[in-house]
Protein backbone atom coordinates (compact mmCIF):
# COMPACT_ATOMS: atom_id res chain seq x y z
CA UNK A 1 0.00 0.00 0.00
CA UNK A 2 1.07 3.36 -0.69
CA UNK A 3 2.13 5.71 2.08
CA UNK A 4 3.50 8.31 0.47
CA UNK A 5 0.55 10.95 0.12
CA UNK A 6 1.09 12.17 4.12
CA UNK A 7 0.94 15.29 5.50
CA UNK A 8 4.26 16.96 5.77
CA UNK A 9 5.10 19.05 8.92
CA UNK A 10 3.80 22.29 8.91
CA UNK A 11 1.52 21.94 6.23
CA UNK A 12 -2.06 23.50 6.40
CA UNK A 13 -4.18 21.06 8.62
CA UNK A 14 -6.54 18.87 6.57
CA UNK A 15 -4.29 19.01 3.59
CA UNK A 16 -3.71 15.66 3.50
CA UNK A 17 -7.27 14.79 4.05
CA UNK A 18 -8.47 16.75 0.59
CA UNK A 19 -10.07 13.65 -0.49
CA UNK A 20 -11.96 13.31 3.06
CA UNK A 21 -14.85 13.52 1.90
CA UNK A 22 -14.71 10.85 -1.06
CA UNK A 23 -13.27 8.20 1.61
CA UNK A 24 -16.36 8.92 3.35
CA UNK A 25 -18.47 7.80 0.37
CA UNK A 26 -16.26 4.50 0.29
CA UNK A 27 -16.08 4.06 3.53
CA UNK A 28 -19.48 4.43 4.45
CA UNK A 29 -20.31 1.72 1.30
CA UNK A 30 -18.30 -0.76 3.11
CA UNK A 31 -20.53 -0.54 6.39
CA UNK A 32 -23.28 -0.58 4.56
CA UNK A 33 -21.81 -3.84 3.33
CA UNK A 34 -21.10 -4.99 6.87
CA UNK A 35 -24.91 -4.28 7.72
CA UNK A 36 -26.41 -5.64 5.15
CA UNK A 37 -24.99 -8.68 6.07
CA UNK A 38 -26.11 -9.14 9.37
CA UNK A 39 -29.90 -9.40 8.23
CA UNK A 40 -29.93 -10.18 4.15
CA UNK A 41 -28.72 -13.84 4.68
CA UNK A 42 -31.91 -14.62 7.36
CA UNK A 43 -34.39 -14.23 4.67
CA UNK A 44 -32.61 -16.29 2.38
CA UNK A 45 -31.89 -18.94 5.11
CA UNK A 46 -34.72 -20.69 4.51
CA UNK A 47 -34.13 -21.46 0.82
CA UNK A 48 -30.57 -22.04 1.36
CA UNK A 49 -30.78 -24.36 3.83
CA UNK A 50 -33.64 -26.63 1.48
CA UNK A 51 -30.97 -26.20 -1.58
CA UNK A 52 -27.73 -27.59 0.64
CA UNK A 53 -29.78 -30.22 2.50
CA UNK A 54 -28.37 -28.27 6.58
CA UNK A 55 -30.53 -29.70 9.05
CA UNK A 56 -32.73 -27.85 11.66
CA UNK A 57 -30.48 -28.02 14.02
CA UNK A 58 -27.51 -27.01 12.32
CA UNK A 59 -29.48 -23.82 10.20
CA UNK A 60 -28.46 -21.73 12.93
CA UNK A 61 -24.68 -22.23 12.30
CA UNK A 62 -25.38 -19.92 9.29
CA UNK A 63 -26.27 -17.10 11.59
CA UNK A 64 -23.59 -18.44 14.23
CA UNK A 65 -20.37 -18.87 12.21
CA UNK A 66 -20.39 -15.38 11.53
CA UNK A 67 -21.25 -13.95 14.91
CA UNK A 68 -18.55 -15.66 16.48
CA UNK A 69 -16.29 -14.60 14.05
CA UNK A 70 -17.02 -11.03 13.76
CA UNK A 71 -17.51 -10.74 17.44
CA UNK A 72 -14.94 -12.78 18.66
CA UNK A 73 -11.95 -10.99 16.44
CA UNK A 74 -13.16 -7.46 17.10
CA UNK A 75 -10.86 -6.16 19.48
CA UNK A 76 -7.87 -8.33 17.55
CA UNK A 77 -9.38 -6.97 14.21
CA UNK A 78 -9.36 -3.04 15.88
CA UNK A 79 -5.25 -3.08 17.04
CA UNK A 80 -4.68 -5.02 13.58
CA UNK A 81 -5.75 -1.57 12.21
CA UNK A 82 -3.52 0.02 14.38
CA UNK A 83 -0.36 -2.34 14.08
CA UNK A 84 -0.81 -2.57 10.00
CA UNK A 85 -2.28 0.89 9.17
CA UNK A 86 -6.06 1.69 8.74
CA UNK A 87 -5.85 1.78 4.90
CA UNK A 88 -4.16 -1.29 4.67
CA UNK A 89 -6.55 -3.22 7.22
CA UNK A 90 -9.46 -1.81 5.47
CA UNK A 91 -8.75 -2.99 1.75
CA UNK A 92 -7.58 -6.66 3.21
CA UNK A 93 -10.85 -6.47 5.12
CA UNK A 94 -12.50 -5.77 1.70
CA UNK A 95 -10.85 -8.38 -0.31
CA UNK A 96 -11.05 -10.54 1.97
CA UNK A 97 -14.74 -10.31 2.62
CA UNK A 98 -15.69 -9.97 -0.77
CA UNK A 99 -13.78 -13.69 -1.68
CA UNK A 100 -15.60 -15.24 1.49
CA UNK A 101 -19.05 -14.05 -0.09
CA UNK A 102 -17.88 -15.44 -3.59
CA UNK A 103 -17.45 -18.63 -1.67
CA UNK A 104 -20.56 -18.62 0.12
CA UNK A 105 -22.82 -17.72 -3.05
CA UNK A 106 -20.91 -21.26 -4.00
CA UNK A 107 -21.46 -23.24 -1.29
CA UNK A 108 -22.69 -26.65 -2.25
CA UNK A 109 -22.50 -28.09 1.48
CA UNK A 110 -23.64 -26.64 4.86
CA UNK A 111 -19.99 -26.97 5.50
CA UNK A 112 -18.81 -24.90 3.10
CA UNK A 113 -21.60 -22.18 3.91
CA UNK A 114 -20.84 -22.24 7.60
CA UNK A 115 -16.99 -21.60 6.66
CA UNK A 116 -17.40 -19.20 4.38
CA UNK A 117 -19.70 -17.07 6.47
CA UNK A 118 -17.40 -17.57 9.46
CA UNK A 119 -14.57 -16.09 6.93
CA UNK A 120 -17.17 -13.40 6.54
CA UNK A 121 -17.18 -12.89 9.69
CA UNK A 122 -13.04 -12.79 10.16
CA UNK A 123 -12.54 -10.39 7.59
CA UNK A 124 -15.68 -7.89 8.84
CA UNK A 125 -13.79 -8.30 12.37
CA UNK A 126 -10.99 -6.31 10.36
CA UNK A 127 -13.06 -4.08 8.56
CA UNK A 128 -15.65 -2.27 10.49
CA UNK A 129 -12.72 -1.18 13.07
CA UNK A 130 -10.45 -0.02 10.21
CA UNK A 131 -13.49 2.03 8.80
CA UNK A 132 -14.37 3.99 12.11
CA UNK A 133 -11.03 4.44 13.44
CA UNK A 134 -10.46 6.02 9.66
CA UNK A 135 -12.87 8.76 10.40
CA UNK A 136 -12.11 9.33 13.70
CA UNK A 137 -8.12 10.18 12.24
CA UNK A 138 -9.31 11.98 9.09
CA UNK A 139 -12.26 14.20 10.12
CA UNK A 140 -11.07 16.28 13.22
CA UNK A 141 -13.12 19.27 12.62
CA UNK A 142 -15.94 19.51 14.81
CA UNK A 143 -18.59 20.46 12.59
CA UNK A 144 -16.95 18.09 9.76
CA UNK A 145 -16.84 15.56 12.26
CA UNK A 146 -20.39 15.83 12.71
CA UNK A 147 -21.78 15.54 9.52
CA UNK A 148 -19.55 12.72 8.63
CA UNK A 149 -20.83 10.57 11.69
CA UNK A 150 -23.96 11.50 11.07
CA UNK A 151 -23.96 9.93 8.02
CA UNK A 152 -22.07 6.66 9.11
CA UNK A 153 -24.62 6.75 12.02
CA UNK A 154 -27.68 6.68 9.58
CA UNK A 155 -26.22 3.50 7.55
CA UNK A 156 -25.02 1.78 10.96
CA UNK A 157 -28.44 1.70 12.12
CA UNK A 158 -30.31 1.84 8.93
CA UNK A 159 -28.56 -1.04 6.56
CA UNK A 160 -29.82 -3.46 9.16
CA UNK A 161 -33.57 -2.23 7.66
CA UNK A 162 -32.23 -2.42 4.02
CA UNK A 163 -31.06 -6.02 4.26
CA UNK A 164 -34.84 -7.02 4.72
CA UNK A 165 -35.61 -5.49 1.13
CA UNK A 166 -32.55 -6.29 -0.45
CA UNK A 167 -32.66 -9.89 0.82
CA UNK A 168 -36.40 -10.34 -0.21
CA UNK A 169 -35.84 -9.11 -3.23
CA UNK A 170 -32.73 -11.08 -4.51
CA UNK A 171 -34.33 -14.42 -2.93
CA UNK A 172 -37.80 -14.00 -4.33
CA UNK A 173 -36.83 -12.87 -7.90
CA UNK A 174 -33.60 -14.02 -8.55
CA UNK A 175 -31.66 -17.03 -6.00
CA UNK A 176 -30.45 -17.13 -2.49
CA UNK A 177 -26.52 -17.28 -3.41
CA UNK A 178 -27.54 -13.56 -4.47
CA UNK A 179 -27.29 -12.32 -0.99
CA UNK A 180 -23.89 -13.43 -1.03
CA UNK A 181 -22.84 -12.09 -4.71
CA UNK A 182 -24.29 -8.85 -4.17
CA UNK A 183 -21.34 -7.78 -1.88
CA UNK A 184 -18.52 -8.97 -4.12
CA UNK A 185 -19.36 -5.40 -6.36
CA UNK A 186 -19.99 -3.32 -3.45
CA UNK A 187 -16.55 -4.59 -1.80
CA UNK A 188 -14.17 -4.22 -4.93
CA UNK A 189 -15.90 -0.67 -5.64
CA UNK A 190 -15.15 0.46 -2.07
CA UNK A 191 -11.78 -1.36 -2.04
CA UNK A 192 -10.66 0.39 -5.47
CA UNK A 193 -11.75 3.39 -4.01
CA UNK A 194 -10.32 3.47 -1.00
CA UNK A 195 -6.66 2.75 -2.34
CA UNK A 196 -6.78 5.20 -4.75
CA UNK A 197 -8.61 8.27 -2.45
CA UNK A 198 -7.73 7.41 1.52
CA UNK A 199 -4.83 9.32 2.74
CA UNK A 200 -4.16 8.09 6.35
CA UNK A 201 -2.30 10.64 8.33
CA UNK A 202 0.84 10.02 9.24
CA UNK A 203 2.32 9.06 12.81
CA UNK A 204 -1.01 7.19 13.92
CA UNK A 205 0.50 3.45 14.01
CA UNK A 206 0.53 1.83 17.17
CA UNK A 207 4.29 -0.06 16.66
CA UNK A 208 4.01 -2.30 19.37
CA UNK A 209 4.55 -6.06 19.25
CA UNK A 210 0.67 -7.90 19.22
CA UNK A 211 -0.28 -8.81 22.26
CA UNK A 212 -1.05 -12.49 22.00
CA UNK A 213 -2.17 -13.64 26.00
CA UNK A 214 -5.04 -10.60 25.71
CA UNK A 215 -5.80 -12.03 21.55
CA UNK A 216 -6.17 -15.32 22.78
CA UNK A 217 -8.44 -14.08 26.22
CA UNK A 218 -10.23 -11.60 24.55
CA UNK A 219 -11.10 -14.20 21.69
CA UNK A 220 -11.90 -17.00 23.59
CA UNK A 221 -14.21 -14.50 26.09
CA UNK A 222 -15.99 -12.74 23.64
CA UNK A 223 -16.54 -16.09 21.83
CA UNK A 224 -17.58 -18.20 24.91
CA UNK A 225 -20.67 -15.22 25.86
CA UNK A 226 -21.99 -14.90 22.47
CA UNK A 227 -22.12 -18.79 21.79
CA UNK A 228 -23.49 -18.76 25.22
CA UNK A 229 -26.02 -16.28 24.77
CA UNK A 230 -27.10 -18.33 20.97
CA UNK A 231 -27.25 -21.75 22.71
CA UNK A 232 -29.68 -20.27 25.91
CA UNK A 233 -31.68 -19.38 22.67
CA UNK A 234 -31.81 -22.67 21.27
CA UNK A 235 -31.47 -25.00 24.34
CA UNK A 236 -32.53 -22.96 27.05
CA UNK A 237 -30.36 -21.31 29.83
CA UNK A 238 -30.26 -24.58 32.73
CA UNK A 239 -28.22 -26.37 29.97
CA UNK A 240 -25.14 -27.23 31.39
CA UNK A 241 -22.85 -26.32 28.08
CA UNK A 242 -24.55 -22.90 28.27
CA UNK A 243 -23.81 -22.65 31.77
CA UNK A 244 -20.52 -24.13 31.09
CA UNK A 245 -19.62 -21.10 28.35
CA UNK A 246 -21.09 -17.92 30.68
CA UNK A 247 -18.75 -19.22 33.32
CA UNK A 248 -15.94 -19.23 31.30
CA UNK A 249 -16.52 -16.37 29.39
CA UNK A 250 -16.67 -14.53 32.63
CA UNK A 251 -13.08 -16.46 34.10
CA UNK A 252 -11.46 -15.54 30.37
CA UNK A 253 -12.80 -12.20 30.43
CA UNK A 254 -11.37 -11.06 33.90
CA UNK A 255 -8.30 -13.14 33.16
CA UNK A 256 -7.60 -10.35 29.94
CA UNK A 257 -8.68 -7.69 32.04
CA UNK A 258 -5.73 -8.57 34.75
CA UNK A 259 -3.45 -9.11 31.89
CA UNK A 260 -4.06 -6.01 30.27
CA UNK A 261 -3.75 -3.91 33.39
CA UNK A 262 0.05 -5.69 33.39
CA UNK A 263 1.43 -6.17 29.97
CA UNK A 264 3.30 -3.32 28.24
CA UNK A 265 1.60 -3.26 25.51
CA UNK A 266 -1.77 -3.97 25.82
CA UNK A 267 -4.41 -5.25 22.95
CA UNK A 268 -6.78 -3.16 24.96
CA UNK A 269 -5.11 -0.22 27.04
CA UNK A 270 -7.37 0.31 29.62
CA UNK A 271 -7.57 3.49 29.54
CA UNK A 272 -9.49 3.12 26.08
CA UNK A 273 -12.67 1.88 28.50
CA UNK A 274 -12.12 3.76 32.05
CA UNK A 275 -12.65 6.84 30.37
CA UNK A 276 -16.07 7.94 32.52
CA UNK A 277 -17.78 8.88 28.52
CA UNK A 278 -16.29 6.07 26.33
CA UNK A 279 -17.27 3.75 28.94
CA UNK A 280 -20.37 4.90 29.44
CA UNK A 281 -21.37 4.96 25.55
CA UNK A 282 -19.88 1.68 24.93
CA UNK A 283 -22.49 0.15 27.76
CA UNK A 284 -25.40 2.53 26.64
CA UNK A 285 -25.20 1.73 22.97
CA UNK A 286 -24.85 -1.94 24.01
CA UNK A 287 -28.30 -2.08 26.25
CA UNK A 288 -29.67 -0.53 23.27
CA UNK A 289 -28.71 -2.88 20.74
CA UNK A 290 -29.83 -5.54 23.07
CA UNK A 291 -33.83 -3.20 22.38
CA UNK A 292 -33.13 -2.95 18.86
CA UNK A 293 -32.26 -6.77 17.91
CA UNK A 294 -35.44 -8.11 19.79
CA UNK A 295 -37.62 -5.57 17.71
CA UNK A 296 -36.41 -5.93 14.24
CA UNK A 297 -37.11 -9.75 15.04
CA UNK A 298 -40.14 -9.71 16.76
CA UNK A 299 -41.56 -7.71 13.98
CA UNK A 300 -40.45 -9.62 11.45
CA UNK A 301 -42.46 -12.85 12.37
CA UNK A 302 -45.48 -10.60 13.55
CA UNK A 303 -45.59 -8.88 9.97
CA UNK A 304 -44.62 -12.10 7.95
CA UNK A 305 -46.89 -14.94 10.41
CA UNK A 306 -49.13 -12.75 11.44
CA UNK A 307 -50.25 -10.70 8.92
CA UNK A 308 -48.87 -12.68 6.13
CA UNK A 309 -46.59 -9.99 4.71
CA UNK A 310 -44.40 -11.20 1.94
CA UNK A 311 -40.65 -10.92 2.31
CA UNK A 312 -40.45 -8.07 0.22
CA UNK A 313 -43.24 -6.22 1.98
CA UNK A 314 -41.96 -6.88 5.25
CA UNK A 315 -38.55 -5.24 4.11
CA UNK A 316 -40.95 -2.46 2.43
CA UNK A 317 -42.42 -1.94 5.88
CA UNK A 318 -39.45 -0.87 7.47
CA UNK A 319 -38.21 1.76 5.52
CA UNK A 320 -39.85 4.37 8.21
CA UNK A 321 -37.44 3.41 10.41
CA UNK A 322 -34.63 3.72 7.89
CA UNK A 323 -35.91 7.44 7.21
CA UNK A 324 -36.21 8.22 11.10
CA UNK A 325 -32.57 7.57 11.23
CA UNK A 326 -31.73 9.50 8.36
CA UNK A 327 -33.27 12.60 9.73
CA UNK A 328 -32.23 11.78 13.22
CA UNK A 329 -28.73 11.25 12.71
CA UNK A 330 -28.02 13.80 9.85
CA UNK A 331 -30.59 16.69 10.47
CA UNK A 332 -30.43 16.73 14.49
CA UNK A 333 -28.06 15.07 15.48
CA UNK A 334 -25.44 16.32 13.19
CA UNK A 335 -26.94 19.55 13.01
CA UNK A 336 -27.08 19.97 17.01
CA UNK A 337 -23.93 17.89 18.26
CA UNK A 338 -21.81 20.73 18.30
CA UNK A 339 -23.77 23.14 20.15
CA UNK A 340 -25.30 20.98 22.97
CA UNK A 341 -23.32 18.48 25.39
CA UNK A 342 -23.50 14.52 24.01
CA UNK A 343 -25.86 13.01 26.81
CA UNK A 344 -28.49 16.34 25.52
CA UNK A 345 -29.11 14.27 22.57
CA UNK A 346 -28.29 10.64 23.14
CA UNK A 347 -30.71 10.76 26.73
CA UNK A 348 -33.49 12.22 25.00
CA UNK A 349 -33.16 10.04 21.77
CA UNK A 350 -33.20 6.63 23.44
CA UNK A 351 -36.35 7.82 25.57
CA UNK A 352 -37.94 8.94 22.14
CA UNK A 353 -37.01 5.19 20.65
CA UNK A 354 -38.37 3.73 23.76
CA UNK A 355 -41.98 5.68 23.12
CA UNK A 356 -41.63 4.32 19.65
CA UNK A 357 -41.37 1.20 21.12
CA UNK A 358 -43.80 2.00 23.84
CA UNK A 359 -46.12 1.68 21.32
CA UNK A 360 -45.40 -1.36 20.15
CA UNK A 361 -46.80 -3.11 22.91
CA UNK A 362 -49.90 -2.50 21.94
CA UNK A 363 -49.90 -5.08 19.01
CA UNK A 364 -52.82 -7.13 18.49
CA UNK A 365 -53.87 -9.47 15.80
CA UNK A 366 -54.91 -7.19 13.11
CA UNK A 367 -53.16 -4.10 14.47
CA UNK A 368 -53.42 -1.30 11.59
CA UNK A 369 -49.68 -0.30 9.87
CA UNK A 370 -50.62 2.78 9.51
CA UNK A 371 -52.20 3.78 13.48
CA UNK A 372 -49.67 1.55 15.38
CA UNK A 373 -46.57 -0.08 13.00
CA UNK A 374 -46.13 3.19 11.18
CA UNK A 375 -45.79 5.78 14.00
CA UNK A 376 -43.88 3.71 16.57
CA UNK A 377 -41.22 2.66 13.85
CA UNK A 378 -40.92 6.44 13.02
CA UNK A 379 -39.94 7.18 16.89
CA UNK A 380 -37.68 4.09 17.01
CA UNK A 381 -36.22 5.35 13.93
CA UNK A 382 -35.75 8.78 14.74
CA UNK A 383 -34.57 8.46 18.93
CA UNK A 384 -32.15 5.75 17.34
CA UNK A 385 -30.55 8.11 14.55
CA UNK A 386 -30.53 10.87 16.93
CA UNK A 387 -28.50 8.64 19.65
CA UNK A 388 -26.47 6.63 17.76
CA UNK A 389 -24.51 10.03 15.88
CA UNK A 390 -22.99 11.37 19.04
CA UNK A 391 -22.22 8.06 20.46
CA UNK A 392 -20.10 6.91 17.21
CA UNK A 393 -18.61 10.36 17.05
CA UNK A 394 -17.51 10.55 21.06
CA UNK A 395 -16.63 6.42 21.07
CA UNK A 396 -13.36 7.60 19.36
CA UNK A 397 -13.22 11.25 20.74
CA UNK A 398 -10.60 11.93 22.95
CA UNK A 399 -8.21 8.92 21.71
CA UNK A 400 -4.90 8.93 21.33
CA UNK A 401 -4.28 8.11 16.91
CA UNK A 402 -2.82 4.80 18.30
CA UNK A 403 -5.66 3.72 20.09
CA UNK A 404 -8.22 4.48 17.64
CA UNK A 405 -8.76 1.02 15.96
CA UNK A 406 -9.22 -0.35 19.12
CA UNK A 407 -11.53 2.42 20.12
CA UNK A 408 -13.37 1.83 16.98
CA UNK A 409 -13.48 -2.15 17.54
CA UNK A 410 -15.39 -1.57 21.23
CA UNK A 411 -18.32 0.41 19.69
CA UNK A 412 -18.27 -2.93 17.28
CA UNK A 413 -18.08 -5.01 20.05
CA UNK A 414 -20.54 -3.76 22.05
CA UNK A 415 -22.86 -3.50 19.19
CA UNK A 416 -22.30 -7.66 18.61
CA UNK A 417 -22.37 -8.47 21.78
CA UNK A 418 -25.47 -6.36 22.87
CA UNK A 419 -27.07 -8.05 19.24
CA UNK A 420 -26.41 -11.36 20.41
CA UNK A 421 -27.66 -11.00 24.12
CA UNK A 422 -30.83 -9.40 22.99
CA UNK A 423 -31.84 -12.03 20.05
CA UNK A 424 -31.12 -15.06 23.21
CA UNK A 425 -32.66 -12.99 25.74
CA UNK A 426 -35.98 -11.28 24.27
CA UNK A 427 -36.82 -14.83 22.37
CA UNK A 428 -36.58 -16.36 25.51
CA UNK A 429 -39.07 -14.28 27.29
CA UNK A 430 -41.12 -14.22 24.40
CA UNK A 431 -41.24 -18.05 23.93
CA UNK A 432 -41.85 -18.55 27.69
CA UNK A 433 -45.16 -16.14 27.98
CA UNK A 434 -46.47 -17.59 24.76
CA UNK A 435 -45.69 -20.85 26.38
CA UNK A 436 -48.06 -19.57 29.24
CA UNK A 437 -50.64 -18.37 27.31
CA UNK A 438 -51.84 -21.03 24.88
CA UNK A 439 -51.81 -23.13 28.12
CA UNK A 440 -53.81 -20.67 29.70
CA UNK A 441 -56.57 -20.23 27.09
CA UNK A 442 -56.37 -23.32 24.55
CA UNK A 443 -58.74 -25.13 26.60
CA UNK A 444 -61.88 -22.65 26.01
CA UNK A 445 -60.79 -23.40 22.36
CA UNK A 446 -63.77 -25.80 20.70
CA UNK A 447 -62.46 -25.82 17.17
CA UNK A 448 -59.38 -26.32 15.29
CA UNK A 449 -59.74 -22.56 13.72
CA UNK A 450 -59.83 -21.30 17.61
CA UNK A 451 -56.91 -22.66 18.67
CA UNK A 452 -54.92 -21.81 15.66
CA UNK A 453 -56.53 -18.34 17.00
CA UNK A 454 -55.47 -18.92 20.35
CA UNK A 455 -51.64 -19.71 19.16
CA UNK A 456 -51.53 -16.69 16.76
CA UNK A 457 -52.84 -14.56 20.29
CA UNK A 458 -50.27 -16.04 22.11
CA UNK A 459 -47.58 -15.08 19.42
CA UNK A 460 -48.36 -11.72 19.76
CA UNK A 461 -48.72 -11.90 23.36
CA UNK A 462 -45.32 -13.41 23.70
CA UNK A 463 -44.06 -10.64 21.50
CA UNK A 464 -45.46 -7.97 23.48
CA UNK A 465 -43.94 -9.17 26.81
CA UNK A 466 -40.82 -9.12 25.02
CA UNK A 467 -40.96 -5.61 23.98
CA UNK A 468 -41.92 -4.20 27.29
CA UNK A 469 -38.05 -5.80 28.37
CA UNK A 470 -36.64 -3.44 25.55
CA UNK A 471 -38.64 -0.42 26.35
CA UNK A 472 -36.98 -0.61 29.83
CA UNK A 473 -33.72 -1.17 28.02
CA UNK A 474 -34.01 1.94 26.28
CA UNK A 475 -34.78 4.06 29.56
CA UNK A 476 -31.87 1.99 31.40
CA UNK A 477 -29.60 3.15 28.14
CA UNK A 478 -30.61 6.84 28.88
CA UNK A 479 -30.00 6.37 32.96
CA UNK A 480 -26.69 5.09 31.83
CA UNK A 481 -25.82 8.37 29.33
CA UNK A 482 -26.94 10.88 31.99
CA UNK A 483 -25.10 9.16 34.63
CA UNK A 484 -21.85 8.67 33.46
CA UNK A 485 -21.65 10.88 29.95
CA UNK A 486 -20.07 14.15 31.03
CA UNK A 487 -18.60 15.50 28.00
CA UNK A 488 -19.38 19.20 26.65
CA UNK A 489 -20.23 19.59 23.16
CA UNK A 490 -18.17 17.18 21.61
CA UNK A 491 -15.26 18.90 20.04
CA UNK A 492 -15.60 22.28 21.74
CA UNK A 493 -12.46 21.38 23.18
CA UNK A 494 -11.13 20.05 20.01
CA UNK A 495 -6.87 20.66 19.39
CA UNK A 496 -6.93 22.16 16.06
CA UNK A 497 -3.85 21.50 13.44
CA UNK A 498 -1.03 23.49 14.70
CA UNK A 499 2.24 24.38 13.22
CA UNK A 500 4.62 22.52 15.47
CA UNK A 501 4.36 19.08 13.67
CA UNK A 502 3.17 16.46 12.26
CA UNK A 503 1.59 15.10 15.95
CA UNK A 504 -0.14 18.41 16.35
CA UNK A 505 -2.13 18.35 12.99
CA UNK A 506 -3.16 14.81 14.24
CA UNK A 507 -4.68 15.45 17.38
CA UNK A 508 -8.17 14.46 17.80
CA UNK A 509 -10.69 16.60 19.85
CA UNK A 510 -10.34 16.28 23.46
CA UNK A 511 -12.79 15.45 25.59
CA UNK A 512 -13.68 18.02 28.91
CA UNK A 513 -14.08 16.25 31.91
Amino acid sequence: MSETAVKAPGSAPGAADSNRWKALVFIALAQLMVVLDATIVNIALPSAQADLGISDGNRQWVVTAYALAFGGLLLFGGRIADLWGRKRAFVIGLTGFAAASALGGAATTGAMMFGARALQGVFGAMLAPAALSLLAVMFTDAKERAKAFGIYGAIAGGGGAVGFILGGVLTEYLDWRWTFFVNIPFAIVAALGAYFVIREPEGGRNRNPLDIPGVLLSTLGLVSLVYGFTRAESDGWGDSLTVGLFVASAVLLAAFVVTEAKVKAPLLPLRVITDRNRGGIYLSLGIAIIAMFGTFLFLTYYLQVINGYSPIKTGFAFLPMIAGMMIGSTQIGARLMTRVPARALMGPGFLVAAVGMLLMTQLEIGSSYSSTILPSMLLLGLGMGTAFMPAMSLATLGVEPRDAGVASAMVNTSQQVGGAIGTALLNTIAASATTAYIKDHIGSATSKSQAQLVQMQGAVHGYTNAIWIAVGMLVLAAVVVVTLVNAGRPGSTAVAGSEEGVEDELAVPVVAH
